[in-house]
């Protein structure tokens, strides 16, 4: 199932703002800033979070410092799904998803090249 992030939105000053708390650092010290999918440019927690909540309609940009996310909204987007999306990060188990066996592959015989 993974581990899922608990999530709390936190009250912002401005209606284009959402403010996430989580209960884990995202980043250490550092701050990671994306205005759109092309900024994101690893494979790290961070970096798919990031791309998982710029791909929602009216998410502008994606804010992480440590335990907290904050996200820049176009005006009149919708904020439901956005702790979800987020709380999810790390559940790699979905009803419907085979789940690999990584001793499965190395109980498998090594097939050869034939010679030729």
């Amino acid at each position: 199932m993974g581990q899922l992030i608990t999530v709390t939105e936190k009250p912002a000053r401005r209606a284009d703002v959402a403010i996430f708390e989580l209960n884990r650092s995202l980043t250490g010290m550092g701050h990671e800033r994306y205005r759109s999918t092309d900024d994101v440019a690893g494979n790290r927690p961070v970096d798919e979070l990031a791309r998982r909540l710029l791909e929602v309609d009216g998410v502008k940009a994606v804010h992480v410092y440590s335990n907290m996310v904050t996200l820049d909204l176009a005006d009149g987007a919708r904020r439901e799904g956005l702790a979800d999306i987020i709380r999810d990060l790390f559940t790699y188990y979905r009803e419907g998803v085979e789940v690999a066996d990584p001793m499965a592959a190395a109980a498998e015989p090594a097939v050869e090249p034939a010679a030729g």
